[in-house]
Order: C-alpha cells, then structure tokens, then sequence
C-alpha cells in the first residue's frame, strides 16, 4: 500500500482525526478478516458521501446550467455520480493503491472494481465532512469531479456509441439488424477481458476490448464510427 499523505496531497485535504481517514479506506473484507467492530469498515462513511456527492454535483449544475430544465439536470447529475465515473475519479488519484482490503477479495482484483473505488470514494467524501464540515467536503467533490462535471455539461460524459451506431446505420436502412459477437476472452475469470466484433450482414464493421462484453460492445461500436465508412 503507498503512504495516505500521497493520497491527502492529492486530495488537497488535511484530516484532524486521522482514524477517520483510515476508516474511510477499510473496506469490508478487511475489517471481517481481522475481526474489527463492522463501524470501523467505510459502509456508514460511504452512506454519508453518497448523498452529499449527490447534493454538491446536483448544486453545482444547477448553478452552471442556469437555463437547464429539471430532466436535464437530472439526467447529468446521474451520469456524474455513476460508479463508473466515480471509479475513474478514484482511479484519478490511485485510490485503490490506499484500500485496507483483505486478502481474498485483492485476490481476486479488488483493488481495481468499480464498485469498490467507486464505494471509496463515496466514504472518503463522508469522513472528509464529518471531520471538516459540508464546505470542505463540497471543495474535494468538484476537483475530483471538475472533469466529469464539464463534459456533463458539454453532453460528452456518457458517449453511447452503439446507439450512435445505430442511429448512423438506420438513417440507410431502418430494418438494417446489428451484431455483436465475443470472439474472443482471456484472462483468469475475475479480470477477463473480452473482445467483440460488431457486424452486419457478415461484414465486420469494428472490434474492441474490455473488461465486461457491454463496454466491449461500445469499443466496438466506436471503433466502427471511426472508420468514417458507414
């Protein structure tokens, strides 16, 4: 594990009561296999974070977007707090590098899950509150998030690429059926990665890799985009 000071550099936060920031990186699997007291794992920090996550990503587009209607709002305010998109602010700052993680779930890639960065993230949020108040919490969520936010904004966050694919192929053909076919895995079962081609009528439009066959997809989907030839 490398040295929390690393990760409060990072953060750009000082902790007065350093035992909250180890409870905010003690994952569950951890605190069960040493035998510790369950509030000493990050599950109730993760339940503040959460919601103030949330409040601070709602409060800040609403202050941006200032012609937005509620939909919009809504809808940009769930593609930044996402676990994915909080798993890649966590993976921003190496996050799973400082996890308190038991033996059997780092085994099995843990320090790399979504759920489990994403799950982080939220604690470190929730401790960062309780020990320095809702103001300073709100000033680590938007710079970890200030990326996320601005391509919210700008309607880049989330890029579905099969629909895009799709909206592109059926402007030719409206009946035009699309496939996405795994044509190869690697990898041992809790870190495979999956390749897949997308296709139609037998011709190969693009391929691409990933950690699950839904973002292969999407790789795959894009890389067909790309091509310029559809």
């Amino acid at each position: 594990m490398k040295d929390e000071k690393e990760l409060l550099e990072k953060i750009g936060y000082e902790f007065k009561d350093e035992s909250l920031l180890k409870n905010a990186l003690t994952h569950s699997s951890y605190s069960s296999e040493h035998r510790m007291d369950y509030a000493l794992n990050n599950e109730r920090l993760e339940f503040i974070g959460d919601a103030y996550v949330d409040a601070a990503v709602g409060a800040e587009l609403f202050m941006i977007m200032k012609n937005a209607p509620e939909g919009v709002l809504s809808k940009n305010r769930a593609d930044v707090v996402r676990e994915e998109s909080l798993a890649d602010a966590a993976r921003g700052i190496d996050l799973g590098e400082y996890i308190y993680m038991g033996k059997g779930e780092e085994a099995t890639g843990g320090r790399s899950k979504d759920s489990i960065l994403a799950d982080t993230f939220e604690a470190l949020i929730g401790a960062i509150i309780i020990d320095g108040g809702y103001e300073a919490g709100k000033n680590v969520i938007l710079s970890l998030l200030e990326n996320k936010i601005k391509l919210a904004v700008e309607g880049k966050l989330r890029q579905d690429y099969k629909t895009m694919l799709q909206e592109k192929l059926q402007e030719k053909d409206h009946e035009v059926k699309i496939k996405y076919n795994t044509v190869s895995e690697s990898g041992p079962d809790h870190n495979k990665t999956f390749t897949v081609e997308v296709n139609i009528g037998g011709i190969t439009l693009g391929s691409g890799s990933g950690k699950s066959k839904s973002k292969a997809e999407q790789e795959a989907a894009k890389d067909a985009l790309s091509r310029g030839n559809i």
